[in-house]
């Protein structure tokens, strides 16, 4: 299967779209957007905040890391998480 041609360059007539005035464009198919919507849409309540990731340098075995990288995309997630059932294991004993 042959991969799709993509170019970086825009095809986006730049000069147009800032040139369009606000009271130009036609929103006639979209619905008013209420503040309870707007707040809904922007916090979430009850959602906990994702933990933020740290970068290390980690040395690790050659055959654990192909064996992780052998078992496809995200193998370095997937470490991330037997980390965190270990950890979990041992914060309760």
């Amino acid at each position: 299967m042959k991969k799709p041609v993509t170019s970086r360059r825009s095809r986006t007539d730049w000069k147009q779209v800032d040139a369009l005035k606000d009271d130009k464009i036609n929103l006639s198919d979209t619905s008013e957007l209420t503040p309870q919507m707007f707040a809904r849409g922007v916090v979430r309540r009850g959602l906990t905040p994702v933990a933020r990731k740290k970068q290390l340098t980690l040395r690790i075995d050659g055959d654990v890391v192909e064996w992780y990288k052998s078992q496809g995309s995200g193998y370095q997630a997937r470490i991330n998480a037997l980390l965190r059932a270990y950890m979990e294991e041992r914060k309760n004993s």
